[in-house]
């Protein structure tokens, strides 16, 4: 496929009402969901995409009921344990972006590891957004700016217009490893970004489906890239 998009992103939703429209527990679809994460990277992988970012815990869904973020956590930390091998298996380098502070010592210790184990592998990257909010991003992106000795010399030197760029500001953030996405791909019909990289949003094509996440396969993402590729890509009205 011709002009595929280096880097996306997926907001993986719809994992609960997939769930209950074949009389199951919310948790079954999230169950379903996090089965499907390792096919898509392998679906993503063969397109040629580089650069792989999965929403997979927010900031708000501490909010749900004590059961389902129970679950999710294990969840989570089932694939963090599998994802070790994973990224050994497919040269993969992994990132978690988010507050990790907010997660148990177990996870924090367990992504550690992976970011470690991953650090100087040259395939795809994945990263997964987990305990993430966009907001909270870049809050506290702005308070290691304005705590960053560095920065306060740059400021002193040259000013502030001077020393604080867009390009600057983006290396405080949690994605300053990985280019913002050229696609953003939503499943289970929503349309809208729920609180998701809005800094590194700012020029992608949005691609949403009615797909539930566990049924979003590699035909799936084959199409959202299809679409990607014939849309004319035009930047600052030219």
């Amino acid at each position: 496929m011709e002009n595929v998009p280096q880097s996306v992103a997926i907001i993986l939703d719809g994992n609960g009402r997939w769930a209950k429209k074949r009389g199951m527990p919310r948790t079954y679809g999230h169950m379903m969901g996090a089965k499907n994460v390792e096919p898509v990277c392998r679906a993503a992988d063969a397109l040629g995409i580089k650069y792989l970012t999965f929403y997979a815990f927010s900031t708000e869904n501490w909010k749900r009921s004590k059961d389902e973020v129970s679950t999710l956590m294990k969840l989570i930390v089932e694939y963090l344990n599998k994802l070790m091998k994973l990224s050994v298996e497919n040269n993969m380098r992994v990132f978690i972006i988010g507050d990790v502070t907010g997660l148990s010592p177990e996870m924090q210790d367990m992504i550690r590891k992976v970011e470690d184990i991953s650090k100087d592998f040259t395939g795809m990257t994945l990263s997964i957004a987990l305990n993430y909010g966009s907001r909270d991003e870049i809050v506290r992106g702005i308070r290691k700016m304005v705590e960053d000795p560095k920065m306060k010399e740059a400021i002193a030197r040259d000013g502030v217009e001077k020393a604080i760029t867009e390009e600057k500001f983006s290396t405080y953030l949690d994605t300053k490893n990985i280019p913002d996405p050229d696609l953003m791909i939503r499943t289970s019909g929503e349309e809208r970004l729920s609180n998701f990289l809005l800094w590194q949003l700012a020029y992608s094509e949005f691609y949403f489906t009615d797909v539930a996440w566990p049924d979003f396969n590699a035909d799936e993402l084959k199409k959202a890239c299809e679409e990607y590729a014939r849309r004319n890509r035009r930047f600052g009205g030219v």
